[in-house]
């Protein structure tokens, strides 16, 4: 596997102040360059004036300097990303001085009286993360993807320059299926052959298998290169939720060990802390604490974990279906159509429209003419994306990819001391899914139509053509259950109370049903999560302290009791 090491994040800054001896103090194992006024710190040796970081823990075979940099040249300074987001880079002005690191954590020392951002809270409730360039505390933000900041004072504003990757539907599209399946398959192998190229055939290798065709044709693909793979799956414990038979039977078809890891109720209620100190920044979704568990099993085999990560995005994976749908409605009955921003901002199933539900009056009143639409506006540009399928994935890759899967995802691993590599966001093969029309990504109600047809060479059939519907986590069964006092833990009301950004019994009238059908049944398991996460978020990483718990709430009661007691509610006039 060559010089590989283990993932390190990096610190610095520049402008007209010398700050090295707080540098040091900030990162004392750090090997350190330094020039006039600037000075970048990093646990890797520095020999130029610049610092780079990738997830995959190689130099990529890209024209840009890695998945995040920050460049000292020409009396300037450059912080950049790649466009697919995997590694995250955050900055702040003091004084007359711009610091930047890669990890967020290491930058709150600097500021005395962090202040949460009402805005950065709302768009978190609303996306399950915080969009680009905000951050939860106000006086950091973060480089978006795809964009590099340069500085010529540390003073002024910085220029902003999106970089040459933006993806753009081709003006001719590529109709014919057996051409298109045929460069797929050969776009496929050049993918894994640039991921694989420095890795030892003889060390072995993770993969994170769900037995979805994504994860699967990674799995086929990697081991068709040659390399010692071991594939990780997660075993939830409960019936109708498990992914394992399709795992077992992916694994067994390649000749690979399947290890299977315990991600149970019990698991997953004593790994919240953990999980939120490994994602730096809170994450909302439900897969979150599963993913960590996963990670942590693989750290103890392999150095380098692969994922299918981005596979919906490229192919127009189902969660776009209902989308496509209120679109095509819309274009049939105009007046009656909700704004395309609006649609998608449901598209994330999240707190968008329940605003003055959820939160404190005061923090409502900071964010009630607060417009998430701001963060959507590039992502769907339909003068890039003119097609509404090729608009969907190009937000997804966006948004839910850039801002989301993949800083996450990198977060979860480097927590572990693992290097993450994501096939799937490959430049050329991105680029090259926007010269497919939609029947070949949507065939009637087979979604990623294309990409099955291209996995029939590498799978068994019944893996390429059975009906997916993303992680499924028993959230829900396990708040009835081995999570119900976690629930009265994190959530407690007096908690809340003293908070003052939720409003005191939000959990239970999500539980109980008094916040809609919708919330407390099809949104319920990630939308508690997603509070649970930030509570987890601010002790162990902001290091707000709870007050003491207050016993207004059933949590305190057996599990069965409570619903009795919301049922009788819900029984009265």
């Amino acid at each position: 596997m060559g010089e590989i090491g283990k993932p390190a994040h990096f610190l610095g800054y520049w402008g007209q102040e010398n700050c090295t001896e707080m540098l040091r103090q900030f990162a004392p194992d750090y090997s350190i360059r330094q020039g006039d006024r600037w000075a970048i710190a990093s646990a890797l040796p520095l020999t130029c004036d610049r610092v780079t970081l990738t997830a995959c823990g190689r130099v990529q075979s890209s024209e840009l300097p890695g998945d995040a940099w920050a460049i000292v040249e020409a009396g300037r300074l450059h912080l950049g990303r790649d466009p697919f987001g995997r590694v995250p880079l955050y900055w702040l002005r003091l004084n007359q001085t711009i610091w930047f690191s890669t990890r967020w954590q290491l930058l709150l020392p600097l500021i005395a009286a962090p202040k949460v951002s009402a805005i950065a809270l709302h768009s978190y409730a609303c996306f399950s993360y915080v969009p680009t360039p905000l951050t939860p505390i106000e006086q950091i933000a973060s480089v978006s993807a795809g964009t590099e900041m340069v500085w010529r004072r540390a003073d002024a504003e910085p220029q902003v320059e999106l970089l040459n990757f933006a993806w753009h539907e081709a003006p001719k599209l590529l109709r014919h299926e057996d051409e298109a399946i045929a460069q797929l398959q050969m776009l496929l192998r050049q993918a894994i052959e640039r991921q694989v190229a420095d890795l030892a055939i003889d060390e072995p290798v993770g993969v994170l298998l769900s037995g979805g065709i994504d994860s699967s044709l990674i799995t086929a693909l990697l081991v068709e290169a040659g390399l010692k793979v071991r594939a990780y799956a997660l075993d939830f414990g409960v019936e109708g939720y498990s992914e394992l038979p399709y795992a077992q039977q992916v694994a067994d078809w390649l000749k690979i060990p399947l290890i299977r890891v315990g991600a149970t109720g019990k698991s997953i209620r004593q790994a919240i802390r953990a999980t939120a100190r490994a994602i730096d920044l809170p994450y909302g979704d439900g897969t979150t604490a599963p993913l960590f568990l996963l990670k942590q099993a693989a750290a103890q085999d392999v150095r380098v974990v692969f994922n299918g990560e981005n596979g919906d995005q490229l192919f127009a994976g189902w969660t776009n279906k209902p989308l496509i749908a209120d679109g095509v409605y819309s274009a049939a009955h105009p007046a009656a159509a909700e704004s395309f921003e609006q649609q998608y901002l449901r598209t994330f199933q999240r707190f968008f429209s329940y605003e003055a539900q959820i939160f404190s009056s005061e923090l409502f009143a900071q964010i009630r003419s607060h417009d998430l639409s701001v963060y959507l506006k590039e992502a769907i540009d339909p003068t890039v994306c003119p097609s509404l399928l090729a608009r969907l994935r190009r937000a997804s890759l966006m948004l839910k990819g850039a801002q989301n899967i993949q800083p996450r995802a990198t977060a979860l691993a480097f927590a572990n001391g693992l290097w993450v590599r994501s096939p799937f966001c490959d430049f050329d093969l991105t680029a090259w899914t926007f010269q497919l029309p939609g029947e070949l990504m949507l065939r009637g109600a087979c979604e990623k139509y294309i990409l099955k047809k291209a996995a029939d060479r590498w799978l068994p059939p019944e893996i390429v053509w059975r009906e997916k519907r993303g992680m499924g986590v028993p959230l829900k069964v396990w708040y009835y259950h081995e999570l119900w006092h976690s629930i009265g833990q994190w959530l407690n009301p007096n908690v809340l109370r003293s908070e003052n950004r939720w409003q005191p019994h939000l959990a239970e009238a999500m539980l109980s049903g008094r916040l809609g059908v919708a919330m407390r049944d099809r949104y319920i398991g990630n939308n508690l999560w997603l509070l649970i996460m930030w509570q987890a978020w601010r002790t162990e990483v902001l290091g707000e302290i709870p007050v003491r718990r207050s016993i207004d709430s059933v949590f305190w009661l057996p599990p069965a009791i409570g619903q009795q007691i919301w049922r009788y509610q819900r029984s009265l006039p």
